[in-house]
């Protein structure tokens, strides 16, 4: 089954995206703040932001998933 029609593995793609693209901005961060505001890679920054922001949260929820995956 496709990740879009699975909630479970489309929240997983929304995470993985989050902490690669929060992972990438803290290696190559004026190149990802210099390519804010094209289409494509303003994406990935503004997940980079939510990464950094609510890294918390985003932890929290790995783990959860993770157990969820290991359950």
């Amino acid at each position: 089954q496709s990740a879009l029609f699975n909630f479970q593995s489309a929240l997983m793609v929304l995470l993985l995206l989050i902490c690669t693209s929060a992972y990438c901005h803290q290696l190559f961060p004026a190149y990802m703040d210099r390519k804010k505001d094209s289409a494509v890679w303003g994406i990935f920054w503004k997940c980079a932001r939510i990464g950094e922001r609510l890294s918390p949260y985003i932890s929290v929820c790995c783990i959860i998933f993770a157990v969820c995956c290991l359950i």
